[in-house]
Parts: structure tokens; sequence; C-alpha cells
């Protein structure tokens, strides 16, 4: 991932697309395998808080709160955004997306990719997010570097969404 692989991984409740989130080559492959908008922006996951914090404005001291309270786990926030994140990780928008993850094998790659991943379904749009690496493999074939094995913790379930400045939920 570090030279720009993208790989699939088990996560908490779906199978997932990784790659390093500083790479802009790695997440426009991750945005053509999905067949998606590079305006709806991209999950990023850490194992530690402090990976991300500085992708969250200084201004959000509040907001960062709300979400470090529920960490590790299985819920991705919407943070106000520091500028220097990038159209592709944000869509062009004022939010990034954060999950400190619990699932072990995530935390793991996280961890030995430099901190934090992007973190996408492993899903093309319109098709269901898959829940075992046998379907990531039918997906994708060999268009990725690496399929790591595991399982996911609650299949079926992905993450829940919410928006650390409103405390609505985006998708339940």
């Amino acid at each position: 991932m570090r030279a720009g692989g993208v790989v699939s991984h088990a996560t908490e409740g779906v199978w997932g697309l990784a790659c390093d989130p500083t790479n802009e080559t790695a997440i426009k492959r991750i945005l053509t395998l999905k067949q998606r908008a590079p305006t709806r922006g991209l999950i990023i996951v850490a194992a530690e808080p402090e990976a991300v914090a500085a992708r969250v404005a200084a201004n959000a001291a509040d907001a960062w709160s709300r979400a470090t309270a529920t960490w590790p786990g299985h819920t991705t926030w919407l943070l106000p955004a520091a500028n220097h994140n990038g159209f592709y990780l944000t869509g062009g928008g004022d939010r990034i997306a954060l999950r400190i993850t619990a699932h072990p094998l995530c935390r793991a790659l996280a961890r030995a990719s430099g901190g934090a991943i992007v973190s996408t379904s492993a899903n093309p749009a319109g098709r269901p997010a898959p829940v075992s690496s046998w379907r990531v493999r039918r997906y994708f074939g060999q268009r990725l570097d690496y399929i790591l094995g595991g399982h996911c913790s609650h299949p079926g379930q992905p993450s829940t969404i919410r928006d650390a400045l409103s405390g609505t939920t985006a998708r339940p």
C-alpha cells in the first residue's frame, strides 16, 4: 500500500478496499474500481485517534470530543476538515469521514500502513457490499494487489455515519 497498491480487507461490517490516503493515484484507482463519483469523498480509518487528528479543523474541538468518545468502534464521524485533506478525501466538501476501528485486522493494516488508510466498501456502485473475500474476488478478480484474509466482526452491518457537528445520523 505504501507503494500505491490497493488491498481488500475485512472490517467490522463489510469487506473494504484500502489504500494510502496520501497517494492520489491509489485513491483514483479505488474510485475507478468502485465506479464511484469523486464528489462522494472517502472514509479514513485508523487504529488510534492521533493518526487522524491533524485531518480535523483546528476549531472543531467539541466535534472531535464527540467522535473520540465513541471510538474505537463501528461509528464513522463526519468532522470539519482541515484545509490540507484534498478533494478526493472530502469530495470537495468541508467534512472528512473518520473512524477508529475496533476490528483487529483492520487496526493492524492501518498501523502497518503508516497509521491510517482509506477504507471504503469493496463493491462496484449499485452492487451489494461484500461480507466475504470470495465476493470481493468475484467483483474485482486480479485488479487488486492483495486480499488480506479475515472475517467481518458484524457481517452485513456497515458502520453508522454521524455528523459530529449536528449529531445527526447520515447512515444508520
